[in-house]
């Protein structure tokens, strides 16, 4: 039987119906124009640590209109192209010959640190990359027009130039240690393949409106081109899952497909990897949501490359995140090991950290016990935005609103708070833990980019965020004002479109302040985020895989901040500056990542702190403890201690928090005055409200002195001041992953 609910095309809607809407919008469209003054939201200067576009949770309008979405959403799901099973689950391997070893070393470990463990680690140095990048060979990537593949992108991060589709170059100020290429498994390579006129799957009836797609002279960024790749990118997946499932599209062909592209994908891997320079991870994204849109998105890092899948397992085997893991246990079975990093929690509508399973049941120890074997690590921040935690959820830390990005993926819906943080997780976790189940949130820190071009994009002065095309110039990012005739049509094509053809972007593409038209939506709020660091004792893939099992690792927003996070008991003030300080905490306690017994005599732990300034960025301007704990009524709780502080200066005890240290920034040309941060920060610290009968967790942020955030790097190029919603400056950080302290049930 025929599926009905197929679209057949990009611009199926754009039918007999379709156009007459266009007509219709078209005129609706040159009345706005005619009658428009310059209205808009009148705005002062936002507050630069909680920026008035990202505070919107509590805007009715933003409201409205999420409610209005979600009914789109359902109308789009009701096809269920986006969540059907059209491929079978398999585990049937591929051989590689020359592939570094798949399974993991210390199968029968927890990857956990030991205590004073009798053989002391080597030295471990601070290694920097980054575990999420999408090339060509993503749908998406190449709807945006991005042509450069895995092995561009390894030799991006190796320190060459990559090009971007808007016809310049991109180039890191220094290689990366680390590289993982982390494309959609959901068709990996077809949208690739359908373009390319020179394959047999280009003959295919599926493939025809995609030929050529990134020819030069389709790379326009008019309203009609940007429009043209949007509804590319919204229904290029239900079109393939559709024409599968009806039979017009062979399944096994587009498997065969998918199957290349993985090949490639490993093969590239394996190309630049070179042991003790530059490690490569084979890794793809398993990118699953709810139906409205939460994101549930993980990449998936195997261990090694001798033993592989023959094809990633996406969405389109299964949409349950369960199964997932059941499959990366099942190849674990056959010696292939790997493990899952959620990503964008902030955008997953609380779905992401909820407190119950895929089936609505509670939770219980199968689900915690598998999810936290697969699921060690998070990832903490990245261009979409930073998930650590919200003003709403953390009212007494005044950098709670770091990057907030406050909507859902590919909408411009708002995401649920609850359920959506890092820091609310780990509360959680200790309060699942209380009731007597496994912590499935005990997890550590990471960041990484979530680039769509293969180049990461940390550096806020050269940002041009993750979009290709779609976000090349500075107009199109949000920074700068749009100007012209052509910009107010497509202001109000697109606020007219909404009537007669509303999408998950809701109501128009562009928002009016003080006159000014500018891009709404996420993209102003995308952030020139982060990186992933390792703290493991050389550069090859054993080593920073087994630091990543142990979770000693931290993010950063994309500075090269240097932090370590010890805790143990014995520990003393001279191990801050020895040579060997570092090795006795190690010996005498753990390091980030670990879980910590309480001392039989009640003792309070000591913690030390570490940080080292990126010597091309700003200096440090503080040290925090940030500590979650449960009472004995089940209550969780957090509290944010600054413990060490520019210039030495001390910490304030009745706020905790250090004194202003006259950091400054020149909006003019971002001019900062560096004289008063800090290159290197360090603190013994001990926790003076320690209770040894209550789980707690404690980590490490490092704070950097103020800079310009990227949006006004591109407003000082152009001439033009900063937009008022947005943050002018921003304060780089980094995080530490989490140390737990244990507690005997008794």
């Amino acid at each position: 039987m025929k599926n009905d609910n197929k679209v057949t095309g990009i611009w199926s809607f754009a039918g007999r119906k379709g156009r007459k809407h266009w007509q219709q919008a078209s005129l609706v469209t040159g009345i706005a124009v005619i009658l428009a003054a310059c209205s808009g939201e009148t705005m002062e200067q936002t507050n630069d640590t909680f920026p008035a576009a990202a505070d919107v949770l509590d805007d009715p309008s933003i409201i409205a209109e999420t409610a209005e979405i979600d009914v789109v959403l359902a109308e789009l799901d009701a096809s269920g192209n986006l969540s059907a099973s059209v491929f079978d689950t398999e585990t049937e391997l591929f051989i590689r010959e020359g592939g570094t070893p798949s399974a993991w070393a210390n199968p029968s470990e927890s990857g956990r640190a030991e205590v004073g463990a009798e053989v002391l680690p080597l030295e471990r140095k601070a290694w920097f990359g980054d575990l999420h990048v999408h090339t060509t060979l993503s749908f998406d990537g190449h709807s945006m027009g991005t042509l450069a593949g895995p092995s561009d992108a390894y030799r991006f991060a190796r320190g060459e130039p990559v090009r971007n589709p808007g016809g310049f170059d991109m180039q890191l100020s220094r290689p990366l240690d680390f590289y993982a290429v982390t494309d959609h498994a959901m068709y990996l390579g077809v949208f690739e393949a359908a373009s390319d006129t020179s394959t047999e799957f280009s003959k295919t009836a599926f493939a025809q409106p995609y030929h050529d797609f990134n020819a030069p002279d389709k790379n326009g960024t008019d309203v009609f081109s940007t429009i043209k790749r949007l509804l590319a990118f919204s229904t290029f997946l239900p079109n393939a899952t559709s024409m599968i499932r009806d039979g017009t599209l062979d399944r096994d062909q587009t498997l065969g497909v998918i199957r290349s592209a993985w090949r490639d994908t490993v093969e590239a891997a394996d190309d630049f990897n070179d042991p003790g320079a530059f490690t490569t991870f084979v890794a793809y994204e398993y990118t699953t949501s709810s139906a409205d849109l939460g994101n549930l998105h993980r990449n998936v890092i195997f261990a090694g490359s001798d033993s592989l899948p023959r094809v990633p397992f996406s969405r389109f085997h299964s949409t349950n995140p369960e199964d997932l893991w059941q499959w990366m246990d099942d190849l674990r079975a056959k010696g292939v090991e790997s493990l899952a990093i959620p990503h964008n929690s902030n955008a997953s509508n609380g779905q992401m950290f909820k407190l119950v399973n895929w089936a609505g049941d509670p939770l219980d120890d199968d689900y915690t016990s598998q999810r936290i074997r697969n699921e060690p690590i998070v990832e903490i921040t990245q261009i979409k935005g930073t998930s650590e935690t919200h003003p709403q959820l953390s009212s007494r830390d005044e950098l709670a609103g770091f990057e907030i990005m406050p909507y859902r993926i590919a909408t411009n819906a708002l995401s649920q708070v609850e359920g959506s943080y890092v820091r609310d997780a780990l509360r959680t976790g200790l309060a699942l833990e209380q009731q007597g189940i496994t912590n499935p949130y005990q997890f550590g820190f990471i960041g990484s980019s979530d680039t769509h071009s293969a180049a990461s994009q940390p550096d806020e002065k050269t940002y041009v965020s993750k979009l290709g095309l779609l976000s090349s110039m500075p107009e199109q990012r949000g920074s700068v004002p749009r100007a012209g005739l052509a910009s107010e049509f497509a202001h109000y094509l697109t606020k007219a479109s909404w009537l007669f053809y509303p999408t998950p972007r809701g109501k128009g593409m562009y928002t009016r302040i003080n006159g000014d038209l500018y891009s709404r939506g996420s993209s102003p709020l995308y952030g020139a985020s982060g990186l992933a660091a390792a703290w493991a004792e050389e550069n090859t893939r054993e080593s920073i895989y087994e630091a990543f099992r142990r979770r000693e690792v931290f993010a950063t927003s994309g500075p090269r901040i240097s932090l370590k996070f010890f805790a143990g008991y014995g520990f003393e003030d001279s191990m801050l500056t020895s040579a060997d300080g570092s090795q006795r905490a190690y010996a005498n306690g753990v390091s980030m990542g670990g879980e910590l017994p309480t001392d039989p005599g009640g003792q309070a732990p000591g913690f030390i702190v570490m940080a080292a300034a990126d010597p091309q960025s700003a200096p440090l301007q503080r040290v925090q403890v940030v500590k979650g704990w449960i009472d004995a009524g089940g209550n969780t709780h957090e509290e944010v201690i600054d413990v060490a502080c520019a210039g030495g200066a001390e910490v304030d005890p009745a706020t905790k928090r250090c004194p202003d240290n006259g950091a400054r920034v020149d909006i003019s040309d971002c001019s900062i005055n560096p004289e008063t941060g800090s290159e290197q920060l360090l603190a013994m610290w001990r926790d003076p409200e320690f209770d040894p009968s209550q789980r707690a967790f404690y980590y490490a942020r490092a704070i950097e002195n103020p800079t310009c955030r990227w949006s006004t790097w591109d407003a000082v190029r152009a001439g033009v001041a900063p937009r008022p919603d947005l943050a002018r400056t921003l304060q780089e950080r980094a995080w530490s992953s989490p140390i737990w302290i244990e507690v005997e049930d008794r």
